[in-house]
């Protein structure tokens, strides 16, 4: 049950999360009425599709436990089926294989659901990286075996196990003196993930010379990614109020989430090179699929959760 105080600080968070969004939709609408580009557009197409994401994960705070489960559990699902209908990876033996992975999303999430840390932490990493392996084994196939082995596991880890982190958040025992729970740390992470992106591409755009990655993300630069990281380390100082840090433990949970949403960009991005893709799928239109939004989110997440983990739980 929220307290009035924990329901009065995550309504100003999303408070703020609607105050920027339409500061930046206006922002945006007017810049390409006065001098449209490209560039414009791309921000504007980045709006819209922030819109979506804020939605999804805002709703997920406010409604009950079981149904935020259920949500974040179905966008696991949409994750892992997207990631699986682009790969050129699979066999055909490997099809029903894939079976059991998307059998791991439910039990995951009970874990989560439950607040069973050690069944939570060691499920996919541990049994599902040993099952799948000898289900394979099993087929007779040989032929290319140890990339299925490799390929199916990645799959999981990146849109199941990562993105349940974010659930887990929902799970943490109630720590004294902070009444925004899980529901704050959620809104906390995935508010600044999805600005840290913001934050990045704007101040690219704006000061960017040196390529950091051109061979896989010719956008990033140096400038964009030190602009960013220094904003978001801003912001989270500013939003530490739905939070159990400290000013130090802010300006690091700012550093974590703006150093691992960069990593988690990137390592999409060199998958989608690699299928030949500009975008993993078409679910959010005008802006790709669900991994191209999560992408950030999907190394971001688990890295958050063990900061808390470490700092606040485990003591």
């Amino acid at each position: 049950m929220l307290s009035v105080k924990n329901l009065s600080e995550i309504q100003q968070m999303i408070l703020v999360i609607l105050g920027v969004l339409v500061f930046a939709s206006t922002l945006f609408w007017i810049w390409k009425k006065i001098k449209p580009s490209p560039q414009v557009d791309e921000l504007v197409t980045r709006t819209k599709s922030w819109w979506v994401m804020a939605s999804i994960f805002t709703t997920a705070a406010v409604v009950h436990p079981a149904v935020s489960f259920i949500a974040f559990g179905l966008l696991s699902f949409a994750a892992l089926r997207e990631l699986s209908s682009i790969s050129k990876n699979f066999r055909t033996e490997d099809r029903s294989v894939i079976f059991w992975a998307y059998l791991a999303i439910p039990v995951q999430y009970f874990f989560a659901y439950m607040g069973w840390f050690a069944p939570f932490v060691v499920f996919i990493p541990v049994f599902m990286f040993t099952w799948i392996p000898f289900v394979l084994v099993l087929k007779g196939h040989t032929q290319d075996i140890a990339r299925s082995m490799s390929v199916i596991p990645t799959h999981l880890m990146l849109t199941v196990f990562s993105i349940s982190h974010l659930a887990y958040l929902l799970s943490l025992p109630e720590l004294k003196d902070f009444a925004a729970g899980g529901r704050g740390l959620l809104l906390f992470v995935v508010f600044l993930t999805e600005m840290n992106d913001v934050f990045q591409f704007t101040w690219g755009k704006l000061l960017g010379r040196h390529k950091i990655i051109e061979k896989i993300s010719p956008n990033k630069t140096w400038e964009g990614f030190i602009g960013g990281l220094l904003s978001t380390v801003g912001a989270a100082l500013l939003l530490r109020f739905l939070t159990p840090f400290n000013t130090i433990e802010a300006l690091g949970a700012g550093l974590v989430i703006a150093c691992m949403g960069f990593v988690g960009d990137i390592i999409v991005s060199a998958i989608k090179r690699d299928f030949g893709l500009k975008d993993t799928g078409t679910a959010i239109k005008g802006h790709g699929g669900i991994l191209d939004r999560i992408d950030s989110l999907a190394i971001s997440a688990p890295f958050f959760f063990y900061y808390v983990y470490l700092l606040h739980i485990a003591k």
